[in-house]
C-alpha cells in the first residue's frame, strides 16, 4: 500500500477538514497528502506527505530511532526485520536456537539481579532490562523471518 493510500484510509473516517483544523493546516493540503505525488508528472495533484518525508529521513540517516519513537507513541514497538540467510542448516539452526535461549536467559538474569538487589527495579535497571528486551525482540524476529523464508529447510 502506498503512503497516500494509508493516509487516506486513516483520515477518511474523521474527515480531512477535522484533521486540517487539528493540525492547523489547510484542508487542501490534507487532500493533496491523500493523493499520489509523482515527481515525474508535474500535473499530478498530490504532494509529498509526512509519511514519505519520514521514510526519507530514516533512509537518509539510517537511524530508526524516529520509527521507534513513533511506534512508542502509537502504543507499540518497532522490531527491525533483518535479512536472514543460512549456510548450513544443522549448524545455523542450532546456533540460532542457542542464541535465542542465551539472550532470553540474559534478560531474565537482569530482571532477577535488579529485583533481588533491593527488592525493586529502579529506573536505570529498567533501562537495562529494556535494552535486553529490544535486542531479544530483534533476535526472535530474525529467527522467525528465517523460518518463514525457509532458511532452516534442508535442501535436497
Amino acid at each position: 500500500m502506498e503512503s497516500h493510500e494509508v493516509l487516506r484510509e486513516a483520515i477518511d473516517p474523521i474527515g480531512a477538514k477535522a484533521v486540517a483544523a487539528e493540525l492547523r493546516v489547510s484542508p487542501a493540503l490534507i487532500y493533496k497528502w491523500c493523493e499520489e505525488a509523482r515527481s515525474d508528472d508535474p500535473d499530478a495533484s498530490g504532494t509529498r506527505n509526512p509519511l514519505d518525508r519520514l521514510r526519507d529521513i530514516v533512509r537518509l540517516t539510517g537511524n530508526v530511532a524516529l520509527v521507534n519513537w513513533l511506534c512508542h507513541e502509537a502504543g507499540g514497538f518497532f522490531v527491525h526485520n533483518p535479512p536472514a540467510k543460512s549456510r548450513n542448516f544443522d549448524t545455523d539452526l542450532l546456533e540460532s536456537t542457542q542464541k535465542l535461549v542465551r539472550q532470553f536467559s540474559d534478560l531474565l538474569g537482569e530482571v532477577s539481579r535488579s529485583a533481588s538487589n533491593d527488592g525493586q527495579i529502579l529506573p536505570n535497571e529498567a533501562r537495562r532490562i529494556r535494552d535486553d528486551w529490544e535486542r531479544l525482540k530483534t533476535l526472535v524476529e530474525t529467527f522467525v523471518v528465517a523460518c518463514e523464508k525457509g532458511i532452516y529447510r534442508k535442501s535436497g
